[in-house]
């Protein structure tokens, strides 16, 4: 029976010796689990720690990488922009520089269009004076081929008109020997229309005019002219006369000595030749 309860106390002396030896391994191995999960914790804690890093690196390299493209996107946006708006603006001022050109090409024509009215009106009037005078004006006006042609026929025939005006005051003054105011007379007429039907007598008496004022000399070549070429044949032999008589004034005797034998040769049917006859004795005789 002792035995028994030996036995059994050393049972219970093994288990407890065993039951100490688990609890110590269970201790060791909650330790070592627990380092374990310690470790783990750490690492876990440096994970996250990393991952969080990371992901700021990230999300401020993505936020830097959309900041360029928005700004890449951006700049070409304002490029464009720009681009059109430079495009808008030189039409701008094409548009606008064509529209000061036409703005000033109407005012231009309305300005022509008064004035020719103006000048229309000269026409109408018959105020050939101012007509001429306004000749730079018409030729600056933006006129018609017709405008043109019409103010062009009434210069031409305001020139006439003056002319003939002028030429028929003249002819006055000599009848009336008022030989300064001929003079003038004539020659205003032959300055206005030069190439009249009245011209050459016209200036057959402007030189007539010329002599009785002692301008023999001023006289000489347009008598030579009219002796020699006159589109009027009738003025021709007065005109040789005359240019004898002036050559005789200024003592060019031997001039004025060919001058009648040209006469009397050119013009054997004229009403002047027993003048120019007698005068040719006259000039042999004393001469």
């Amino acid at each position: 029976m002792l035995d028994d309860f030996g036995n059994e106390l050393e049972e219970i002396r093994r288990e407890i010796v065993e039951s100490r030896s688990l609890s110590i391994k269970t201790n060791n191995l909650v330790n070592a689990l627990s380092a374990d999960v310690n470790s783990i914790a750490k690492r876990q804690q440096n994970y996250e720690r990393s991952l969080r890093w990371n992901s700021g690196i990230a999300y401020v390299v993505t936020t830097v990488i959309l900041m360029l493209v928005g700004k890449i996107v951006v700049d070409a946006r304002v490029e464009t922009v720009r681009a059109q708006t430079s495009d808008q603006s030189e039409e701008l001022t094409q548009l606008t520089k064509e529209n000061e050109s036409l703005r000033a090409r109407v005012d231009t024509e309305h300005r022509d269009e008064n004035k020719a009215f103006e000048l229309y009106r000269l026409v109408s009037q018959g105020d050939h004076a101012a007509l001429l005078k306004a000749r730079e004006e018409i030729e600056a006006l933006q006129l018609t081929k017709t405008e043109k042609l019409v103010f062009d026929a009434a210069r031409e025939r305001a020139r006439t008109e003056l002319s003939l005006q002028r030429y028929q005051e003249g002819l006055d003054h000599v009848r009336t020997r008022r030989w300064h105011e001929a003079e003038q007379a004539l020659s205003a007429s032959v300055k206005y229309k030069a190439d009249a039907a009245h011209s050459p007598n016209a200036r057959l008496q402007l030189a007539r005019a010329m002599r009785a004022l002692g301008r023999q000399r001023e006289a000489i070549p347009m008598l030579i002219k009219l002796f020699e070429a006159s589109p009027d044949k009738e003025v021709m032999d007065d005109a040789a006369l005359q240019l004898a008589e002036c050559q005789v004034d200024i003592e060019a005797y031997n001039d004025a000595k060919a001058t009648l034998r040209a006469f009397l040769r050119r013009f054997p049917s004229s009403p002047f030749v027993n003048d120019a006859r007698s005068k040719l004795a006259d000039l042999q005789l004393h001469h």
